[in-house]
């Protein structure tokens, strides 16, 4: 069900924001960024292992071999999404997720950046509760060492 829902939801923006009547979620700045926004609790997030999988629900290139995704499972019995950076990463790359519950009024909370420690390491950021509602938004962004940011769509 929130598979079909969430399609809905992405193909109804995606067709809202190529009508201009929803361009305050892909188009605003981001309304907190920082790591202390969701981390030890902070916002509904809860800490997870920097090399935790799950689900794919979107995956974007950063280039040189490396990729940002946008991971969903179960932490703890409850459903949550995260960002992850993967491949062959290096030290210094970062990786980001962005998450609303405002989606129509625009502004988001940026959780991270998460910097990747040592070459060849994963890092994601705090995992969020995922809900069915409408307004909950998702995506994974990251940049590599001297590359640009790239994110994922939004879910």
């Amino acid at each position: 069900m929130r598979s079909i829902r969430r399609s809905l939801s992405v193909a109804a923006a995606a067709g809202a924001f190529a009508a201009g009547t929803l361009t305050g979620v892909f188009a605003a700045a981001p309304a907190n960024a920082a790591v202390s926004e969701c981390v030890n609790g902070a916002n509904g997030f809860v800490d997870i292992p920097y090399n935790k999988t799950g689900t794919v629900a979107y995956s974007v290139d950063l280039g040189g071999g490396r990729k940002a995704q946008l991971h969903y499972g179960s932490i703890s019995g409850v459903q949550r999404g995260w960002a992850i950076i993967r491949g062959t990463t290096k030290k210094g790359d970062k990786v980001w997720m962005d998450w609303t519950t405002t989606a129509t009024n625009g502004g988001w909370l940026q959780c991270g950046p998460f910097t990747v420690q040592a070459d060849g390491l994963t890092n994601t950021s705090a995992a969020q509760k995922t809900s069915s509602k409408d307004g909950y938004w998702f995506r994974a962004c990251g940049q590599i060492v001297g590359g640009t940011t790239r994110c994922t769509p939004w879910w």
